[in-house]
């Protein structure tokens, strides 16, 4: 007759191995599980408030909820991926036919530069102009045609895009509709004490509101500036740039700047000083001033990390997980902080 001790750690290695089995069946659609919990904690409160006015009525309060998500998040995101998949692939036939060469505006901007500067990269052996003109001019059409065959790819594979559409629909409805009994059945299920299950549980659920609503708020705005800017200014392609720019913005500190600041650099070296101008104090003075005002009332304050923390975890999330790491990063930044919170013993002052 086998021991107790001897069922335990059987049973505990069974747990393990089926719920690494089942991790590994879920990864190839890892993203649309989690934007399904994302959004499910996002729109949450506002099925609640729908159930409370359709009493006994969940499926119907849940599937309202569904279409205004539709409606608010998911169709305008669709719509302008739809745009920016158009205009990479029209930028991607004008570089392959040659019409959009990278190095005709290095070297405008190697023309203009004052002759001082060049002989002052020549005396301390940095790099000739013509050197700096060809790296940058091969940096800059690489990175183009990554960009755009990366969009081009994206664009191809509908079919996966629609499969994975379609999962996270229908996660979304049965999280919205049955959230609250799954979350107490996982915390139950969890063998830690229970003021901590709670402290972890309300500082994801924290974390992901925080930085999936402040970082879509602050991107949107920046993103649909720059966009304007862009439009305002005639500079070709403005939805893809100010698409870019969003994207960038969920970087804290830098930003959409890596964008209008070389194409304002861009407008002063080629001596459309107004321009240059105009796009310089547009971004320093109001795409700027969004990121310093909204991003710490909407971001900083919830989830109480330092933006050097919120930087790297970021970045670190993207580069593993793609474009969903912006949330996952901070949020597994997030709950490492808080455990090692729980871990360690405050300090005492005597």
């Amino acid at each position: 007759m086998h021991s107790s001790q001897t069922n335990n750690r059987t049973f505990l290695f069974l747990l393990v191995a089926v719920s690494a089995g089942f991790c590994a069946i879920l990864w190839p659609f890892i993203g649309a599980v989690f934007w399904a919990i994302a959004l499910a904690i996002l729109f949450y409160p506002l099925n609640r408030r729908l159930l409370q006015r359709m009493p006994g009525k969940p499926n119907l309060a849940t599937l309202t909820t569904l279409a205004l998500c539709l409606l608010v998040v998911i169709l305008p995101l669709v719509l302008i991926g739809a745009s920016v998949v158009r205009e990479s692939v029209t930028i991607y036939n004008r570089m392959s036919s040659g019409q959009l060469d990278f190095g005709m505006y290095v070297q405008q901007i190697n023309a203009a530069m004052p002759t001082w500067i060049t002989q002052l990269l020549e005396r301390l052996n940095l790099a000739s102009a013509q050197e700096i003109e060809q790296r940058l001019s091969s940096v800059a059409a690489e990175a183009g045609k990554l960009l755009a065959g990366k969009a081009v790819a994206l664009g191809s594979n509908t079919l996966g895009f629609v499969v994975s559409f379609g999962i996270m629909l229908y996660l979304l409805f049965f999280f919205l509709r049955d959230g609250k009994n799954l979350t107490t059945r996982i915390r139950e299920a969890i063998p830690m004490e229970r003021i901590h299950k709670q402290a972890l549980s309300d500082k994801f659920a924290t974390v992901i509101r925080a930085t999936v609503k402040g970082n879509l708020v602050v991107a949107s705005a920046q993103g649909a500036l720059g966009g304007l800017i862009f439009w305002l200014l005639d500079i070709q392609g403005f939805v893809l740039w100010g698409v870019l720019m969003a994207f960038l913005s969920l970087l804290p500190a830098v930003g959409a700047s890596l964008i209008w600041g070389p194409v304002s650099i861009y407008f002063f070296a080629t001596g459309s000083v107004v321009q240059g101008f105009v796009l310089a104090a547009y971004g320093v003075l109001v795409i700027g001033l969004v990121d310093n005002v909204l991003r710490p009332i909407l971001v900083g304050k919830d989830t109480k990390m330092p933006d050097y923390i919120v930087l790297i975890s970021t970045l670190g999330g993207m580069s593993i997980f793609g474009l969903t790491g912006f949330v996952i990063g901070p949020a597994i930044a997030a709950l490492f902080i808080a455990c090692w919170d729980i871990y360690s013993p405050p300090i005492t002052k005597h």
